[in-house]
């Protein structure tokens, strides 16, 4: 299957519609087999490595996907990371958002940026991942949004008052941050990543809204994703039936969408890009059992995706027998 997928994302037909996932998988069942606490996966390529791993093992899901969060580039940037060791299965959090007063503060030119934070722990864990299970799954490197990142690092009032004041200095900020972002996604790829994954939730035309969009995240995805070495999966949450025109134009090899969406609309604007989707990752893989699940896949497969993707990351506790009915 990972022959099959890979082909998928070159761009060749296949005679299948596979299901994996770009986005993060990891779950309760295969930290606790692997005998791993989750916030120490983050700062251990070993571990890290090793959870990433795990859903494959169990479930025999073909992908893995590093890192498990999302905040490896906002470290780098300077942001300070609650890993939350006080919480057994819970995703690090920024501990304290607006870094950044004013986005003219991002376009300062930042030296070195691959080796800030957690980059290079990152890749050294893929290069782990990749000969661990890099024979039978996909390899995938997760990267943020230009627009996602900016919410992340900056203040996020002064930002939308810039937005209207100052455009261009918020779009000079965005396309500086696509180009420390394409630095990280071209090392993933250096490292073993079989293909990069753009997770752009902050910044989905469902949140930031169709206009704003087209004026500030389009120009910025485009050019992180020309930037980018091939294949480039783009993946959007919320209901963007009404945006799908401006999604066709970001060049991503692959769009991933979640279950909110129309995905026959989805089919029908997306002709000439790669259609994933759009298990809901909260109601069916995770309060689901494994009958709703398949059904589910049915429904996506009927509507055309090219390959079966969760909408967005796993809830941890799903259980890894709902994600072998994906299969």
């Amino acid at each position: 299957m990972r022959e099959k997928i890979l082909e998928l994302l070159s761009g060749k037909k296949i005679n299948s519609q596979p299901a994996f996932s770009g986005l993060i998988h990891v779950t309760a069942q295969g930290l606790q087999h692997e005998g791993l606490i989750f916030h120490e996966t983050h700062k251990d390529a070993n571990k890290m490595a090793r959870a990433a791993a795990s859903t494959f093992k169990l479930s025999g899901l073909p992908s893995a996907v590093l890192p498990l969060d999302m905040y490896v580039e906002a470290e780098a940037l300077g942001a300070e990371i609650n890993f939350r060791e006080d919480r057994e299965f819970e995703f690090p959090q920024v501990r304290q958002a607006g870094l950044f007063k004013s986005v003219k503060d991002l376009t300062t030119e930042i030296t070195e940026f691959l080796n800030k934070g957690r980059i290079q722990l990152v890749c050294d864990a893929i290069k782990l991942l990749k000969k661990d299970v890099g024979k039978d799954a996909v390899i995938g490197g997760m990267i943020p949004g230009p627009y996602t990142l900016l919410l992340l690092v900056a203040d996020v009032k002064n930002l939308f008052i810039e937005m209207s004041r100052e455009p261009q200095a918020v779009t000079d900020a965005l396309f500086h941050l696509s180009s420390l972002l394409a630095q990280v996604g071209a090392a993933y790829r250096n490292a073993g990543a079989d293909f990069i994954t753009i997770h752009d939730m902050g910044g989905s035309p469902a949140f930031i809204g169709p206009s704003k969009y087209e004026q500030f995240v389009l120009p910025a995805e485009k050019l992180l994703i020309e930037k980018l070495p091939k294949p480039r999966v783009l993946s959007v949450c919320g209901n963007v039936t009404r945006s799908l025109h401006l999604l066709a134009q970001t060049g991503a090899d692959a769009i991933s969408l979640d279950q909110t969406v129309d995905l026959a609309a989805a089919r029908l604007a997306l002709k000439d890009t790669l259609l994933f989707g759009n298990l809901d990752p909260l109601g069916t893989l995770y309060r689901g059992d494994s009958a709703q699940v398949a059904e589910s896949v049915l429904r996506a497969k009927e509507a055309g995706v090219d390959a079966v993707w969760p909408g967005c990351d796993l809830v941890i506790q799903t259980l890894i027998q709902n994600i072998r009915a994906m299969m």
